[in-house]
């Protein structure tokens, strides 16, 4: 700890994102990353970047690539807002739309990201325990539902804790990740639209970063609700992780709210390489169909393994599974796999510490895990 850290970085607990080693012959199934490679016209398009415009700066508004995405998804180009990552993107939500008198609402299992933006925002929070499915239930985000059960619990950062029950028990916002990470599991669309509607004066954030793999998009809502934001990004199913491209769409009040906060950090946060690249990756649809797919073919075949050598998995529509084998703790079979030079996620946290959260690879790849896999429950 340094003397000239201010008080708020002293109390920080920043995000850990997944380890990234550089090792040889490593099955590295961790962080999920698309297995494919991006579109060739990704590359041709960053590649024609690589020349005398690198010495400009790049579009403040990104409107090329905002139409891209509005024309994709029905939408014009002020329903669109785009940053550096979907992480960016949230952090600007969090700090534009969800910091709030009363305390923001998301579930407990979920993307680990939300406390730590909170944690650096100041703003109150309730996480709201998945139920015993590890589900997203939606009575848990109608109004009134913190009165009516014990099941959330405020954390008020920066605040007093003596905050007055009337504000502790309404929410200030709320956000989900659909499908939720990481247990992968998807609510439909009518779930969803259920909770935007209960809660019309306060923004609820749907964060769709693995929707493509296998759940529906609350983008075809936008239109009906202006509380709603949909939170995307390019890193999964485009598989530009590298390239660092996310956005929201919502209704134009929203992203001018995100564009106020943006341009008052940084009003350059895509450069011209990541604005032609992601414009020549949302474009390639064919492309984006035939590999989303192949994901998809390739989770139902690991899943159908992973049930036969005796593992629950849970029921996913992303581009990872989560799964645990009652015979065998989460933190041994993950140092069984690292043993093998196969790398997975596991969470050390109550309720989900047996859990190994597994990103979809290739064919062959999840033969390897598979066969890793057999050999650990079975000696």
């Amino acid at each position: 700890m340094s003397r000239f850290w201010n008080k708020l970085v002293a109390t920080l607990d920043p995000y850990v994102p997944g380890e990234q080693p550089r090792l040889q012959n490593l099955l590295k199934l961790n962080t999920n990353e698309h297995p494919y490679g991006p579109s060739p016209k990704v590359l041709a398009a960053i590649a024609a970047q690589t020349n005398d415009s690198l010495r400009l700066y790049p579009d403040p508004t990104a409107l090329v690539l905002r139409q891209a995405i509005a024309k994709r998804c029905g939408l014009t180009p002020e329903h669109v807002f785009v940053g550096n990552g979907s992480d960016e993107v949230l952090g600007h939500v969090f700090h534009a739309l969800l910091k709030q008198e009363a305390p923001v609402w998301f579930p407990d299992i979920t993307y680990s990201f939300y406390p730590v933006y909170c944690g650096l925002y100041q703003i109150k929070f309730r996480a709201i325990p998945l139920d015993e499915h590890f589900k997203i239930a939606v009575k848990d985000y109608l109004p009134g539902a913190a009165t009516e059960t014990a099941r959330g619990a405020d954390v008020l950062v920066g605040t007093s804790v003596s905050a007055s029950a009337s504000v502790a028990a309404r929410a200030g916002g709320i956000i989900f990740p659909n499908p939720n990470a990481p247990t992968g599991r998807a609510n439909p669309l009518t779930d969803v639209e259920q909770i935007v509607e209960a809660n019309p004066d306060i923004v609820v954030v749907v964060d769709e970063a693995y929707v493509d793999f296998g759940a529906q998009t609350a983008a075809t809502l936008i239109e009906k609700y202006p509380n709603l934001l949909v939170v995307r990004t390019l890193s999964k199913s485009h598989s530009l992780a590298g390239l660092r491209v996310g956005y929201a769409l919502g209704h134009p009040e929203l992203i001018q709210g995100l564009d106020r906060v943006k341009n008052s950090f940084n009003s350059y946060p895509l450069d011209n390489l990541a604005l032609a690249g992601a414009t020549a990756a949302i474009e390639d649809e064919e492309y984006f169909e035939t590999t989303r797919n192949a994901v998809i073919h390739s989770r139902e075949a690991l899943t159908v393994g992973l049930q036969n050598l005796g593992f629950e998995v849970l029921p996913s529509a992303a581009n990872f599974v989560f799964a645990r084998h009652p015979d065998h703790k989460g933190a041994d079979l993950a140092a069984g796999l690292r043993a093998k030079n196969i790398i997975v996620r596991h969470f050390n946290k109550p309720r989900i510490s047996d859990f190994l959260r597994i990103t979809i690879g290739t064919d062959a790849q999840c033969a390897q895990l598979l066969s890793a896999c057999r050999e650990l429950v079975t000696h």
